[in-house]
C-alpha cells in the first residue's frame, strides 16, 4: 500500500519535468529560426536598404511564437514550483474554524479567535482576517505573479501607511589628525516619504460541490484564484498608480533629463529619435540608460518593459554581431538584455512619441511595496446564487524610496 501512494507523486514530477523539457526545446528551436530569419532581413537591409516582405512576416511571426513560448515557460516555473499540499496533515483550532467558515459559513468557532474583523463602516460587512497560513499562501502566489515582487523591496506593516525618512545628500565629511579641530559638519537633508496603502479587493466564486469536496484545499483554490487579480491590479498600479486610494508607480512622478536630476524626480535617458530608437545606432541609448545610474545601482540593475518592447530589442546586434537579447539559460530566471536581467511589465508603455517605454536601475533600493499585514475574508453565498462569492481584501502602498536608482528612456529626440 506504501508504494501505491507514493507513485503517483513520482510520476506526476515526472511529467512536469518532461512538460518543461519540451517547452524549453521549442523555445530554443524557435529561438534558432528566428535568428537565421532575422540575420537574413538584416542582410537584404544592408544590401538592398529593404527586406523582402515576407520574410519581415516570418521574423515576426517567430517573435509572436517566442512571446508565447517565454510565457508558457513561465507559467510551467510557476506551477512546478508550488508545493505539494499533504491532505493528511494536522490542522490546528484556527485553521479547523476558518475551513468550517470557508466550506459552510459557520463562523460560530471564529467568534473566539483574535482574527474577527472589526473594520470601519459595518462591523458584519468587514469579513474575517485570514490565519497567517492562508496569508501566506496569498502572498507566495502573489509573489510568483507579480513581475515587481521580484526585484522591489516589500516590508509589511501593522498600521494602515508606512513613513520613511531617507537622506537626500548634503552632510559633509572630511578628514582630520588624531589632535586636529573636527569642524562642524553640514547637516543632512533628510526627506519624509510616505508609503500610504490602499485597498486592493477580489471577488473569487467557488460552486458548493467543491466547497462541499473534503480532498479539495480550499485556501490553495482561494489564494490561486486572488492571485492573478490581485498581481494585475497592483502592478499597473507599481507602474502608473496615481497614488490616490493606489501605490504612486515609478512613471508617476516628474521625469527630468538625466543631466537635471534632482530628488524627488526620475532622470531620463532620450533616444534622439521622436517615438524611436535611433536609426543609426539604436543601442547607443540603451547604453546611456545603463549608465545613468551610479555604479551602487547597477551591480543588482535591472530593464523593465513590455513584451512589445522587448519584439523590438530582440532584433538588435551589437557591434561584433551578437544578439543583444538573450533567453534565460535556465527555467524560471528572466532573459537578460546587454547583460543585465529583463523583467517583462505589461503595463509598461509602448513605445510611442515621448514614452518612457524601458526602465532601468536598482529596482530593490529604488522601490518600496508595502504590505499591511491581515487579508480579510467575506463569504457571501446570496449575491450570486448557486455560487459562492469570497469577496477578499488586502491593503498595498508603494512608491519609490530612492531617486537615484531608476532612471527611464524617453523616445523623443530630447
Amino acid at each position: 500500500m506504501r508504494n501505491s501512494k507514493t507513485t503517483p507523486k513520482k510520476e506526476t514530477k515526472m511529467v512536469k519535468s518532461a512538460e518543461m523539457r519540451t517547452a524549453q526545446a521549442d523555445f530554443s528551436a524557435t529561438f534558432a529560426a528566428f535568428k537565421d530569419a532575422n540575420d537574413q532581413r538584416l542582410a537584404e537591409i544592408e544590401a538592398k536598404q529593404s527586406a523582402d516582405i515576407l520574410l519581415n512576416e516570418k521574423v515576426e511571426r517567430l517573435n509572436a511564437a517566442l512571446d508565447q513560448q517565454t510565457g508558457k515557460i513561465e507559467r510551467l516555473a510557476i506551477k512546478n514550483a508550488q508545493p505539494h499540499i499533504g491532505v493528511g496533515s494536522q490542522k490546528s483550532e484556527a485553521k479547523s474554524a476558518w475551513s468550517s467558515y470557508i466550506r459552510t459559513g459557520d463562523a460560530n468557532a471564529l467568534g473566539a479567535l483574535e482574527g474577527k474583523a472589526l473594520t470601519a463602516g459595518v462591523g458584519a460587512e468587514g469579513g474575517y482576517v485570514a490565519p497567517a497560513e492562508t496569508e501566506s499562501r496569498i502572498d507566495r502566489a502573489l509573489a510568483e505573479a507579480s513581475p515587481f515582487r521580484t526585484i522591489s523591496t516589500i516590508r509589511s506593516i501593522g498600521a494602515i501607511n508606512f513613513k520613511k525618512p531617507v537622506s537626500a545628500g548634503g552632510a559633509a565629511s572630511g578628514w582630520a589628525g588624531e589632535t586636529d579641530a573636527r569642524p562642524e559638519t553640514t547637516a543632512p537633508q533628510m526627506e519624509l516619504l510616505d508609503f500610504p496603502t490602499g485597498e486592493l479587493y477580489a471577488m473569487p466564486a467557488a460552486t458548493q460541490i467543491l466547497l462541499d469536496d473534503g480532498v479539495a484545499d480550499v485556501d490553495q483554490w482561494l489564494a490561486d484564484e486572488v492571485r492573478d487579480v490581485f498581481a494585475a491590479q497592483e502592478t499597473a498600479a507599481f507602474t502608473a498608480g496615481d497614488g490616490v486610494n493606489k501605490p504612486s508607480g515609478i512613471l508617476n512622478y516628474t521625469a527630468v533629463a538625466e543631466a537635471s536630476h534632482t530628488w524627488g524626480n526620475v532622470g531620463y535617458v532620450a533616444t534622439g529619435s521622436d517615438g524611436a530608437f535611433d536609426t543609426a545606432e539604436p543601442i547607443d541609448a540603451l547604453i546611456d540608460l545603463i549608465y545613468a545610474p551610479k555604479v551602487r545601482y547597477r551591480a543588482n540593475a535591472s530593464f523593465m518593459m513590455n513584451r512589445r518592447t522587448v519584439g523590438a530589442l530582440r532584433k538588435f546586434k551589437d557591434a561584433d554581431g551578437n544578439y543583444i537579447w538573450q533567453p534565460a539559460s535556465t527555467a524560471g530566471q528572466p532573459s537578460s538584455l546587454l547583460g543585465y536581467p529583463l523583467v517583462e511589465v505589461e503595463d509598461m508603455p509602448d513605445i510611442a512619441s515621448d514614452s518612457y517605454s524601458i526602465a532601468f536601475g536598482d529596482f530593490r533600493r529604488g522601490y518600496l511595496i508595502v504590505d499591511r499585514q491581515g487579508v480579510r475574508v467575506l463569504r457571501d453565498p446570496y449575491s450570486a446564487k448557486p455560487y459562492v462569492l469570497f469577496y477578499t481584501t488586502k491593503r498595498v502602498g508603494g512608491g519609490i524610496q530612492d531617486f537615484n536608482a531608476i532612471k527611464t528612456l524617453k523616445f523623443a529626440a530630447s
